[in-house]
C-alpha cells in the first residue's frame, strides 16, 4: 500500500491544463471546385458551419477556412501564408489530386493533407489503386457536417498526443478501422460523444476559465488502419489506453487478414485482461470470439450502430455516472455523479463491490475519463490484489480525494456555488466585478502557496489562507444604486449619520442563501474586511483607512445573518467617512472612483469561554530599516503579539525580531527591557456582544484584555516565559506562579513552532514574486484541543513602495552644528530639498495626559498645510499613531498626511521601541515619508530644539510651535544604513569634515 507521504508528494503536482493542446489548426486551405465546395457547405458558408460546431461544444479557437478553386491557386496561397491543414476534394479524375498532393507534400512536408471524396463504390475502387504517399488521411463525404470537426480534431490529437499523454497522462481511445466509409461515419459520432462528455465533466472545474481549460484534458482519439499501426500505438501508450474500438478485417503484414482484429485483441489480452475492447464486425459469427476475449460486440450492419456504440462506450470506457454494483447479482448499489459524491460514498461501499471495481481499474478509468490525472494515476498504480485490502483501499481513495480537492481549490478563484462550497473550498467569489486590492492579494497568496509546496507542510505546520468568500464590486454598485445612497454618501454629513443611512438600506436578496451556506461550512466567527479598488494597490496603499468588523458564530443563523449584513453595510459606509474623504484628497483620488469589494473570512483562532482569538498574530516586512547587531536591512523584520492582530496595527507593544535572526531579540536582551517593553495586553473578539449596535468604531465588539486573562484561558503555553522574582531571572517556558512575560522564546529559540523559518520563506517568496519589498500579515493557531495541527494563516500581502528617485544617494558627513536633526535610526531613503516648515511638540512641561489634545491641534494644522499644498517636518515625543495615549500621540494618518518627515523623540522615562507593524507605518513608507527616531542617550542622535526655540513661530499653541524658514532645509536619509540628517537652511556653505 502506498504511504500517505507519497500521496502528498504526488498530489502537489497539479495538472496544467493550459499547457495541453498547444499545437492547433488555425488556418485550413480547402482545394475544391466552387461546385464541390458548395456541396460540402450545403449553403456556401464553411467558416460559419465550423464556428457553429465549435461554439455548440464550448470549444475555443475555430479555424479559418480559405478556399482555392484549383491547385495552381493553392500553390499561390501556400507561398504567401502559413496553413496548418490542407483539405483537397478531387474532381472527376482522382489521379491529378493525389499527384498534386505528393507535390505539395514534397515542398511542405509538415502540413497534413486530407483528401475528401464523395462516396461511391467507383470512387472507393479507384482510391484503392492510388498512390496515397502524399496524403495523411482519405475521408468520405457522407453529407455529415460534423466530419469537418472530426478531421480537424483527429489531426490536432495526432499533433499533440505524445506531449500531452507523456506529460500529464491524457488517455487514448484507439479506433482500428481501414474502411474509409466506415471511419468517416464513426469518427464524427465518436468525437461528438467525447467532446460532449468532456463538457459535462468540465463542470467540476471551479470557474468558467478552468472549465474551458479542463476540456483540453479529454481523451485523444487515434486512428489505426493496419494491424502493425494498431500494435505500435498500443505499445507506445499501454498505460494510457482508455479503451479500444476495432474492426475484425484489415491489413496485417501487408495483406488483408479477415481475423486481424481478433489477433490484435488476443495480443492486448496477454498484456491487459481488463482493458475495455469493443469489436465491431459485419460477420455475426465473430460475436463468440469477442465474448471469449472479454470484449463487447457490435453489429456493423445495425442501423442503430452509432447509438449502440455511444451506449457501449459510455458504459465501459468510464464516462457518465459511476455505478457500484453487486458483482454476484449485477444490482446497482450506489451511483456516483462526481468526485464529491465518490468521497461521500466510498466509506459505505461493501468490500466485494469495492474489490470488484478496484481490481479491474474501473475507478481509475472513470477518473481518467474526467481528466483527474493525479488521483487516477495513484489508484492505477496501486495493485488491489486481495479483498482483505478493502479498508486500506477505501481509506486511500478517501485521503487521495481530500488531497486532490485541496490541491484543486488552492490558487483558484472559484465561483461560489452553494451546493459545492464545503470545508475543502478555499477561495470563492460572489458577483462578476473586481475582487478589490486585498481580495487580489489573497488570491495571489493562495496561488503562491500552490507554487511553493514546502509551505503546505513544513515540520508538520501548514501555511494557508483562511476560508474566504469575496463579494465583488458589482454587489457594491447594486447596493448603492438600488438604495439611492450616493447623495447621502457624498454629502458632508457626520460619519454616524452616514452609517445610520447605510444600516437602514437593504442588501440584494440573492445573497441570503449564499450567506447561509457560508455559515454552515465555516462554523467560526467571520471577519468582514474591506477590499477596495485602491486598497493595497502597488503605488497607493490605502492600508487601515476602511473599517473591518468581526461577528461571532451563532446558533441562531437569522441573527448571524443580521449581524453579517450590518457589518457589510458598515464597511460600505466607511468608504464615505470623513477620514476616507481626507485620504482621497491627500492621494489625489476622487471618492466616486472608489468601489468596494468585501472579504468574508473565517477568523483565525480558538474559543475560550465568551471570547475568541488566535494564539498570535503579526506583521512582517522584507525590509528592516532598524537592524541591530549583525542584522541587515534586507533580512526583514517581524512584529508578533498574542491575540488579534489589531493590537499591532494600533501600535501596541509587540515582540520585534528578524526572521533570519530569531534569537536576536532586543526587547528580551535584558531583564529590565523584558519586564518593561513586552506585551501586557491583547485583543479578543467578544462572543456575547450581539446586542451592541454597529458603530463607526469597528472595534466596538473587541475586548482589550490583560495577558493575565489569556493565562486564565490556558492559551499562552509556547509563547511566554516566567519571571522568577526570587532569583530575579526569566525562565523560558510556562511555569506555575510568577509573572508571564510574552517572549515567544520557545518558538523563536527552541523551535516549538517553525515560525521564523516559515516567515523567512513567506517574505522571500512574496518579494520575489511581487518584484519589490513586501509587507505581510499573518495569524496562527498553536496545536491545542481544538486544532490538532499547528496552522499559520497568511492574511495579506502588499508592496512597500520605494521612492525611486531617492534611492541611491548617500549622506556625506556634516558638522553637528549645521544639523537640525540627526539619527542612527532612520526609515526611508533619499533626499528632500523642498520643505520650509517644522511643526514640533514643545518638550517644556510635556505631559502624556495631553496627547489627545495635541493630536487635535496637529489635525487642524495639517488641514491648513493640505489646503495650501505645502509639506512640513513633524517632531514629537513617543510613538506617533499609537491608539494608547500613554505610548504616544494618537494621530491617524489623515491627520498628518502633509508631513514629509516624521520624528519621534525620546524624553527621560519615555523611551519607546519604534513600531513597524502599523497600517500607519505602511502609509508612511508608501508615500515616501521619512521617519527618524531620536534617542538622546546616543551620540549619533541630536535634535537642536533650542535653535528652533530662538526662531520666530509662524503659529504657536500651548503644546505646539510651527516654524517657517526662508529657504528649505535639506533632508538626507540612507535607510539601508539607517542614518538620516536634516541640514539647517542657514548652514551656508556646508563644509565636509
Amino acid at each position: 500500500m502506498m504511504e500517505t507521504q507519497n500521496i502528498k508528494q504526488l498530489y502537489l503536482k497539479d495538472t496544467s491544463f493550459a499547457n495541453l493542446m498547444q499545437k492547433r489548426i488555425f488556418n485550413v486551405l480547402l482545394i475544391a471546385s466552387r461546385y464541390d465546395a458548395f456541396i460540402l457547405e450545403e449553403d456556401g458558408r464553411v467558416d460559419e458551419q465550423i464556428f457553429f460546431e465549435y461554439t455548440s461544444l464550448n470549444l475555443s479557437s475555430p479555424p479559418r477556412v480559405t478556399q482555392a478553386n484549383s491547385f495552381d491557386e493553392a500553390f499561390r496561397e501556400l507561398s504567401g501564408k502559413r496553413y496548418d491543414l490542407i483539405i483537397a476534394m478531387p474532381g472527376i479524375e482522382n489521379s491529378d489530386t493525389f499527384e498534386k498532393a505528393k507535390e505539395i507534400k514534397s515542398i511542405y512536408p509538415d502540413i497534413p493533407i486530407v483528401v475528401l471524396t464523395p462516396f461511391s463504390q467507383e470512387v472507393s475502387r479507384r482510391i484503392s489503386n492510388e498512390d496515397l504517399s502524399g496524403v495523411d488521411y482519405v475521408f468520405s463525404w457522407l453529407g455529415n457536417a460534423d466530419l469537418l470537426l472530426a478531421i480537424i480534431k483527429l489531426i490536432e490529437d495526432k499533433m499533440n498526443a505524445e506531449e500531452d499523454i507523456n506529460s500529464v497522462g491524457v488517455q487514448v481511445i484507439l479506433l482500428v478501422e481501414d474502411s474509409i466509409r466506415f471511419y468517416s461515419s464513426i469518427l464524427p459520432h465518436l468525437y461528438k460523444f467525447v467532446l460532449k462528455q468532456s463538457q459535462i465533466f468540465s463542470t467540476e472545474a471551479l470557474n468558467q476559465h478552468e472549465q474551458m481549460l479542463r476540456m483540453r484534458g479529454r481523451p485523444k482519439i487515434k486512428l489505426a488502419r493496419t494491424y502493425e499501426e494498431a500494435v505500435a500505438i498500443y505499445n507506445k501508450y499501454p498505460n494510457n489506453m482508455l479503451g479500444i474500438v476495432t474492426d475484425v478485417s484489415f491489413k496485417r503484414a501487408g495483406e488483408k487478414d479477415k481475423k486481424a482484429g481478433l489477433k490484435f485483441c488476443s495480443y492486448i489480452r496477454e498484456k491487459d485482461e481488463f482493458l475495455p475492447i469493443i469489436i465491431e464486425s459485419s460477420e455475426v459469427e465473430n460475436q463468440k470470439d469477442a465474448m471469449f476475449l472479454n470484449a463487447c460486440f457490435l453489429d456493423k450492419n445495425s442501423k442503430k450502430l452509432p447509438v449502440d456504440l455511444r451506449k457501449t462506450i459510455l458504459r465501459n470506457f468510464g464516462f457518465g455516472d459511476f455505478e457500484f454494483i453487486n458483482p454476484h447479482t449485477g444490482e446497482v448499489i450506489a451511483t456516483v455523479r462526481n468526485l464529491k459524491d465518490l468521497q461521500n460514498t466510498i466509506m459505505s461501499i461493501p468490500d466485494e463491490s469495492l474489490y470488484y471495481h478496484g481490481s479491474r481499474n474501473h475507478i481509475s478509468r472513470w477518473l481518467y475519463s474526467r481528466a483527474m490525472f493525479p488521483i487516477a494515476e495513484l489508484l492505477r498504480q496501486k495493485q488491489f490484489t486481495d479483498i482483505s485490502e478493502s479498508q486500506e483501499m477505501r481509506q486511500l481513495i478517501f485521503d487521495a480525494i481530500v488531497q486532490y480537492r485541496k490541491m484543486k481549490n488552492r490558487g483558484v478563484v472559484a465561483i461560489f456555488q452553494r451546493e459545492r462550497f464545503d470545508k475543502y473550498s478555499n477561495f470563492a467569489r460572489i458577483g462578476q466585478g473586481s475582487l478589490g486590492g486585498k481580495g487580489r492579494g489573497l488570491a495571489f497568496i493562495d496561488s503562491m502557496i500552490k507554487r511553493h509546496p514546502i509551505l503546505e507542510n513544513y515540520e508538520g505546520v501548514s501555511v494557508s489562507i483562511p476560508k474566504t468568500v469575496v463579494l465583488c464590486t458589482d454587489i457594491f454598485d447594486e447596493f448603492m444604486e438600488t438604495n439611492n445612497l450616493y447623495q447621502i454618501a457624498l454629502s458632508d454629513l457626520p460619519d454616524e449619520d452616514i452609517l445610520e443611512y447605510f444600516l437602514k438600506a437593504k442588501l440584494p436578496d440573492k445573497l441570503v442563501d449564499d450567506f447561509m451556506a457560508f455559515f454552515e461550512v465555516v462554523g467560526r466567527p467571520i471577519a468582514v474586511r474591506s477590499s477596495s479598488l485602491l486598497e493595497d494597490s502597488h503605488y497607493q496603499p490605502f492600508a487601515g483607512i476602511y473599517s473591518t468588523y468581526m461577528i461571532p458564530f451563532l446558533e441562531d443563523k437569522d441573527e448571524m445573518l443580521r449581524l453579517l449584513s450590518d457589518a457589510i453595510k458598515g464597511v460600505y459606509a466607511s468608504v464615505f467617512y470623513a477620514d476616507s474623504k481626507a485620504y482621497m484628497t491627500a492621494t489625489s483620488n476622487v471618492i466616486d472612483q472608489e468601489k468596494m469589494a468585501i472579504i468574508l473570512q473565517e477568523v483565525v483562532g480558538s474559543q475560550y469561554g465568551d471570547r475568541y482569538y488566535p494564539s498570535f498574530a503579526g506583521v512582517g516586512r522584507s525590509l528592516n530599516y532598524y537592524p541591530i547587531n549583525d542584522e541587515k536591512a534586507e533580512d526583514g523584520v517581524v512584529d508578533v503579539a498574542v491575540g488579534l492582530g489589531k493590537y499591532i496595527v494600533d501600535g501596541g507593544r509587540s515582540l520585534r525580531f528578524s526572521p533570519k535572526h530569531p534569537c536576536n531579540v532586543l526587547q528580551t536582551s535584558t531583564l529590565d527591557l523584558a519586564l518593561s517593553d513586552t506585551q501586557t495586553r491583547f485583543y479578543a473578539l467578544d462572543l456575547k456582544s450581539m446586542g451592541k449596535t454597529f458603530s463607526i468604531d469597528d472595534s466596538f465588539n473587541l475586548l482589550k484584555l490583560s495577558i493575565r486573562d489569556a493565562e486564565k484561558d490556558n492559551s499562552l503555553r509556547g509563547m511566554v516565559s516566567t519571571f522568577d522574582p526570587y532569583d530575579q531571572i526569566i525562565r523560558d517556558g510556562y511555569y506555575e506562579g510568577g509573572r508571564k512575560v510574552v517572549t515567544f522564546a520557545n518558538i523563536l529559540q527552541h523551535g516549538v513552532f517553525p515560525l521564523a523559518e516559515l516567515l523567512k520563506m513567506m517574505l522571500e517568496f512574496g518579494s520575489q514574486e511581487m518584484g519589490r519589498p513586501v509587507e505581510i500579515e499573518f495569524a496562527a493557531n498553536l496545536p491545542n484541543q481544538e486544532h490538532k495541527q499547528g496552522m499559520l494563516y497568511w492574511l495579506q500581502i502588499r508592496p512597500i513602495v520605494d521612492t525611486k528617485e531617492m534611492r541611491d544617494d548617500e549622506i556625506g558627513e556634516v558638522r553637528d552644528e549645521d544639523l537640525l536633526l540627526k539619527t542612527d535610526s532612520a526609515l526611508g531613503h533619499g533626499i528632500m530639498d523642498n520643505i520650509c516648515h517644522v511643526v514640533y511638540v514643545k518638550s517644556d512641561n510635556f505631559r502624556s495626559s495631553n496627547n489627545s489634545l495635541i493630536a487635535r491641534e496637529i489635525e487642524k494644522i495639517n488641514r491648513m498645510f493640505t489646503e495650501r499644498g505645502e509639506n512640513y517636518i513633524l517632531v514629537g515625543p513617543g510613538r506617533w499613531g499609537s491608539s494608547d495615549t500613554a505610548l504616544g500621540i494618537p494621530v491617524k494618518w489623515p491627520h498628518i498626511s502633509s508631513s514629509k518627515l516624521i520624528v519621534e523623540t525620546a524624553l527621560a522615562g519615555y523611551h519607546i521601541e519604534p513600531s513597524q507593524g502599523t497600517h500607519f507605518f505602511q502609509n508612511l513608507t508608501s508615500f515616501g515619508v521619512g521617519y527618524f527616531t531620536i534617542n538622546p542617550s546616543s551620540k549619533e542622535c541630536l535634535f537642536d530644539e533650542e535653535y528652533l526655540n530662538r526662531l520666530n513661530a509662524e503659529q504657536e499653541t500651548d503644546f505646539l510651535r510651527v516654524v517657517r524658514f526662508e529657504r528649505p532645509v535639506i533632508v538626507k536619509i540612507n535607510g539601508k544604513k539607517s542614518i538620516g540628517i536634516v541640514i539647517k537652511p542657514d548652514a551656508g556653505n556646508v563644509k565636509e569634515k
